[in-house]
């Protein structure tokens, strides 16, 4: 599961990369200032959430299970949230309508939430 984690975090870093370069460079005259501040909002997310992932193989204290679990919620939770704010963004660049799927946002945050505070407890546990 550690290499599954590892590999996880540096795929979303290296996508972090991409989009924010993409982001940077490739829609800087086509999207609103404000669509920028959002994209490198979900770019920026992205990226602690990577490396994150990077570092939860290594935390000893934490019981496989618990890095499953964080794991898990944290990749989902990235997910939703970071490409949904990538698809809000960007929505008036494509005929779908991102903000018919905007719900996905508070909930990828929501999960995002839950695998720190799985974590956080599980620390408590551990550091009694």
């Amino acid at each position: 599961m550690n290499k599954t984690i590892f590999i996880t975090g540096s795929i979303l870093g290296l996508l972090a990369v991409l989009f924010g370069a993409f982001g940077a460079h490739g829609l800087e005259n086509i999207l609103s200032d404000k669509e920028l501040q959002t994209f490198e909002t979900g770019v920026r997310y992205q990226m602690y959430h990577a490396l994150f992932l990077l570092i939860l193989p290594s935390l000893k204290p934490l019981s496989d299970a618990s890095k499953k679990w964080v794991f898990y919620l944290i990749t989902v939770g990235t997910f939703l949230f970071s490409f949904s704010i990538y698809g809000l963004a960007t929505n008036a660049l494509t005929t779908f309508d991102f903000k018919s799927i905007a719900l996905l946002t508070p909930i990828g945050g929501t999960l995002l939430l839950l695998g720190w505070g799985v974590l956080g407890y599980q620390g408590i546990k551990h550091f009694k």
